[in-house]
C-alpha cells in the first residue's frame, strides 16, 4: 500500500538471514514517502538496504541523512552515504553540519587544557587569543579527510604565525580581523572533511612582555659574565702580585748572599797579600 515494493519472498529470505525486516521495511517506506528513488541501478532497493545492514551499517541513519540531503538539495546518493556510515562517521550529523554550520573553539580547552592561544608579536609582547571557527561539512572529503583536530591545529598555527608577523601588538589589537583574513587565505581546510566558513577572534588579551623579560635576562647574564671575567682578572692580578713578591724575596736573598761574600773576599785578599 505504501509503494515500497518489497516482495513476500524477500521478507521470508530476510527472516531466514535473521535480519530485522521491520528496519528494512520502514527504511524503504521512509525513502518512498520522501521522494527518493527506490528502484533502478541507483535506487534505494531493499536488497541494497539488506546488504548495508549485513555489512554492519546503520540503515535508519543513512535513510534519514539521505532525506535531509534531498530536502536541502545536497548531492548525496546512497552509495556515498553508506560508505560514510561504514567508515565510522555519523552521516546524519555530517549532513546537518553541512546544512547548519557548526562552531569549533580554537583551542579546545577540553583537549588541550589551555583556553587561550599564546602568540608573541615582533615587539616581544605576548597576546592570548581564543578563536571561533565556523565550519561546514565537505561531503566529498568526508571519507579520508582530516577531522576537527586538524582544523584546530592548523587554525592555531595560522593565528600564531599571523601574530608573530605583526610589528607590534597594537596592530593586532586594532585590527583583529586581519588575523582572520590571513589565516583563511592559507587554505587550511584542504584535505579535511570540512570547509571553513569564517574565523572570528572571540577574545584577545595582552599577556607578558616577553621581549623585555628576555632582554632583562640577557642583561643579567651579561652582567654575570662580566663579573666572572673581572673576578678572573683580579685573581690573575693577585697571582701575579704574589709572584712578584716571591721574586723580590728571592732577589733580596741574592743580595744578602752577595753582601756576605764581601768579607770573605776581603779576608782572602789580605791572606794572599801577606803571604806574598
Amino acid at each position: 500500500m505504501s509503494g515500497a515494493r518489497i516482495r513476500m519472498l524477500h521478507l521470508v529470505s530476510m527472516s531466514l538471514l535473521k535480519i530485522r525486516s521491520r528496519v528494512i521495511v520502514q527504511a524503504q517506506i521512509m525513502a518512498k514517502q520522501a521522494g527518493l528513488p527506490i528502484s533502478g541501478p541507483l535506487g534505494i532497493t531493499s536488497r541494497r538496504l539488506v546488504a548495508h545492514y549485513l555489512a554492519g551499517g546503520n540503515v535508519p541513519n543513512v535513510i534519514r541523512a539521505l532525506i535531509a540531503a534531498h530536502r536541502a538539495s545536497l548531492e548525496l546518493n546512497f552509495d556515498q552515504a553508506a560508505a560514510i556510515d561504514l567508515a565510522g562517521r555519523d552521516v546524519l550529523d555530517a549532513v546537518r553540519t553541512c546544512v547548519y554550520p557548526k562552531v569549533i573553539v580554537c583551542p579546545d580547552p577540553k583537549k588541550s587544557g589551555d583556553p587561550m592561544l599564546s602568540a608573541i608579536a615582533k615587539n616581544g609582547v605576548e597576546l592570548n587569543v581564543r578563536a571561533q571557527v565556523t565550519v561546514r561539512t565537505n561531503l566529498e572529503r568526508l571519507i579520508g579527510g582530516a577531522t576537527e583536530e586538524t582544523i584546530i591545529a592548523r587554525v592555531g598555527e595560522g593565528i600564531i604565525t599571523a601574530i608573530g608577523s605583526a610589528n607590534t601588538h597594537f596592530e593586532v589589537m586594532e585590527n583583529p580581523d586581519n588575523i582572520s583574513k590571513a589565516v583563511i587565505e592559507r587554505g587550511l581546510d584542504s584535505q579535511t572533511a570540512f570547509r571553513i566558513v569564517s574565523i572570528d577572534i572571540a577574545d584577545i588579551d595582552v599577556g607578558q612582555n616577553i621581549g623585555a623579560r628576555l632582554q632583562a635576562d640577557q642583561a643579567e647574564a651579561d652582567t654575570r659574565v662580566a663579573r666572572a671575567r673581572a673576578e678572573e682578572r683580579r685573581a690573575q692580578a693577585l697571582a701575579q702580585e704574589q709572584e712578584m713578591k716571591a721574586k723580590v724575596a728571592e732577589n733580596r736573598a741574592h743580595v744578602i748572599e752577595a753582601e756576605a761574600a764581601v768579607p770573605r773576599s776581603l779576608a782572602e785578599a789580605f791572606r794572599r797579600g801577606m803571604s806574598s
